[in-house]
C-alpha cells in the first residue's frame, strides 16, 4: 500500500520551523525522529498534508551537562546517544538505562527522547523516570519561549499541553541532589522491545536511614503517566525501611486507574506496579544510600 503523498519541509532555524507549524495548522506535523509519526501515517491512522523535519537545525541534537543547570537533551538527540552518553551514564543513570531500554535498537538509533514524550503515549518508557526527577521542557513557539514542567505537559493518551504552533526544543534536568536515588522498572510482553504494560520511575532523597524527599512515577496504568502523591506521603519523612517500601508500593497501585487491553488485564497491572514499585524503591534506596 502506497504511502500517502505530503510535502516535507526542512527549516534551517527553530524560528522558521515554528512559523510553517502555525501556518500549516492540523494538516502540519513535526517530526524529530519519525519512528511513530511514519509508521502511523503508513497504515493510513494519519494524513498530513506537510510533515516539518527539526533534523537539519543545528544545536538540537545536543547533550549538555552544566554542574549547576543540570542536564539539557535536545529535541533531536537520539534514544542511542541518550543511552551512551557519558555524562547522562554518571550523573543520570536511570535516564540513560530508560532511553536504552526503549524498543530496539533500530528505533533507538533514529527516534529521540523529544519525541518518545511529545507523542503523550500513557506507556512512553522515558516519561516516569524524567517526571520523578522534576524534568522540565523548553517550548519554542509563535509567542516565544516558555518552559512546562513535565508532569503538567501529558493531557490524555496522544495528547500533549502544546499550542498550535510550538515545538519542544529541548528536555531539562536539575543535577540529582546528594543522598539522591533513582530507578525504572518496567514489563511488557516481549522482553522490552513493544510498549510497557506498566512502568514505574522513583527518586528518592535520604538523609541518613529518613527519607525526605520522594517523587513515584506510574506509567501506562492511567491516561497519562501519572504521579503517586499519596505513595510519596507515606515515604517522606519516615526511615526507609523494607516495610515502608511495601506500603508505599500498595498505595501506588491503589492510586492508579489502569485498563485491560491487548498488553495486560487491569488486575494483573494493579499487582504488578506493586512488584515494580517495590523493586524500584530498593534500587533507589541503594543508591542514595551510596551517595549520601
Amino acid at each position: 500500500m502506497p504511502v500517502p503523498r505530503f510535502d516535507f519541509i526542512a527549516p534551517a532555524t527553530v524560528d522558521q520551523a515554528v512559523a510553517v507549524l502555525a501556518k500549516g495548522g492540523r494538516d502540519t506535523r513535526v517530526m524529530a525522529g519519525g519512528t511513530d509519526l511514519l509508521v502511523r501515517i503508513r497504515h493510513r491512522m494519519l494524513f498530513p498534508k506537510r510533515i516539518v523535519s527539526l533534523k537539519r537545525i543545528p544545536g538540537l541534537d545536543t547533550i549538555t551537562f552544566d554542574k549547576n543547570r543540570g542536564l539539557t537533551i535536545g529535541a533531536t538527540a537520539l534514544l542511542a546517544d541518550v543511552a551512551a552518553h557519558p555524562k547522562v551514564r554518571r550523573y543520570y543513570p536511570t535516564i540513560a538505562e530508560a532511553a536504552g531500554s526503549t524498543a530496539n535498537v533500530q528505533v533507538r538509533n533514529m527516534g529521540t527522547v523529544v519525541g518518545n514524550l511529545c507523542n503523550a503515549s500513557p506507556s512512553a518508557d522515558n516519561a516516569p523516570t524524567l517526571m520523578a526527577m522534576a524534568a522540565s521542557l523548553h517550548i519554542a513557539g509563535p509567542g516565544g519561549s516558555r518552559t512546562m514542567a513535565l508532569d503538567q505537559f501529558f493531557q490524555g493518551p496522544g495528547l500533549n499541553a502544546l499550542a498550535p504552533g510550538e515545538i519542544v526544543t529541548a528536555i531539562r534536568v536539575p543535577r540529582p541532589p546528594a543522598g539522591s536515588g533513582t530507578a525504572y522498572h518496567s514489563l511488557s510482553q516481549r522482553g522490552k522491545l513493544d510498549c510497557s504494560a506498566v512502568g514505574v520511575g522513583v527518586m528518592v532523597v535520604l538523609e541518613g536511614q529518613r527519607c525526605t524527599g520522594a517523587r513515584l512515577v506510574v506509567g501506562a496504568c492511567a491516561p497519562v503517566p501519572m504521579r503517586t502523591h499519596g505513595a510519596e506521603g507515606l515515604l517522606i519523612g519516615q526511615p526507609m525501611t523494607d516495610a515502608i517500601i511495601r506500603k508505599a508500593a500498595g498505595a501506588a497501585s491503589e492510586e492508579t486507574s489502569p485498563i485491560t487491553d491487548v498488553r495486560a488485564s487491569a488486575p494483573y497491572r494493579w499487582k504488578m506496579v506493586t512488584v515494580l514499585t517495590i523493586r524500584a524503591l530498593t534500587d533507589a534506596r541503594k543508591m542514595a544510600r551510596r551517595r549520601q
